[in-house]
């Protein structure tokens, strides 16, 4: 086998592999953005910006955030730092309302006073 060859297929498993995790990293976002929006009760595009912010105040990937926003849903655990960023993004685009919903209700993220107590513990 010629070492051009090697070196094809060599790049083409490094694609392959970078795919996976691309994937893997996208499935993981989408999670996130599904209970941004469902909790903050914003929009899907609200909810990837949402997630976009906190990644870029913190200074931490973006998939790493959106892993943190799953592991508070299962354990109800989110480090002090991510949490004010979020409640910070949500207040700044939050909550949606619903045409023809009727009252605001008390919003489960995103409302100073109400989101930190909530993010805190389970949702």
């Amino acid at each position: 086998m010629a070492d051009s060859e090697r070196d094809r297929i060599a790049a083409m498993r490094a694609e392959i592999e970078q795919l996976r995790q691309a994937v893997s990293s996208h499935a993981v976002v989408d999670q996130a953005i599904g209970m941004v929006v469902a909790l903050g009760r914003v929009t899907p595009e609200q909810g990837w910006e949402v997630l976009r912010e906190v990644s870029q105040h913190t200074n931490i990937k973006l998939r790493n955030v959106a892993e943190l926003v799953l592991i508070w849903g299962r354990l109800g655990e989110m480090p002090p730092e991510i949490a004010a960023a979020l409640e910070d993004a949500l207040d700044r685009h939050g909550p949606t309302r619903i045409p023809g919903g009727g009252p605001d209700p008390a919003p489960v993220l995103g409302r100073r006073g109400t989101a930190r107590s909530r993010l805190s513990g389970p949702p």
